[in-house]
């Protein structure tokens, strides 16, 4: 029994230290400073403040991987969230939406962190400043909302 857990044990630390070699790409996609959100909608500073604290690792390409983005098999679920944070939505390229899709991302915020979907759950464990409390939930939503309204009236 002894000798198959220390196998046991030996096999799983050569696995991991074999996966060290497997390292995500954490390069930033480029991004047009014209394309962002901040570049075509108005985002007052304390909304700016929040998204910047609680959405951007995930929602633009100017995420900032922490020390353990450099451990696998933590860094493959990592990147995978941000690459579907990024496909669902991207600030970075916000431009690129068309206005009807930006009042639709900008109703989804609302919704997502009304529900408590987002920020992940799974990211608020270690990135605890990106708590949003109800104040924040509500300072989003109402601007989210308005500026989905007058994204509205502007495709009319």
């Amino acid at each position: 029994m002894k000798k198959a857990l220390k196998i046991t044990v030996i096999v799983l630390a050569v696995a991991f230290i074999v996966l060290q070699f497997f390292r995500i790409d954490t390069t930033a996609p480029v991004t047009n400073p014209a394309d962002t959100l901040a570049a075509t909608t108005d985002v007052p500073p304390d909304i700016s403040l929040i998204l910047g604290r609680s959405c951007d690792d995930c929602h633009t390409n100017n995420t900032r991987y922490p020390w353990y983005a450099q451990i696998q098999p933590t860094a493959w679920f990592l990147k995978n969230h941000i690459d579907d944070g990024r496909r669902h939505l991207n600030f970075s390229i916000w431009n690129s939406y068309d206005d009807k899709k930006k009042a639709k991302k900008l109703d989804e915020v609302c919704e997502e962190v009304q529900s408590g979907e987002m920020p992940l759950p799974s990211y608020l464990w270690i990135h605890h400043d990106a708590v949003l409390n109800e104040g924040e939930k509500k300072a989003l939503c109402a601007w989210s909302q308005e500026a989905a309204k007058k994204l509205d009236k502007a495709d009319k």
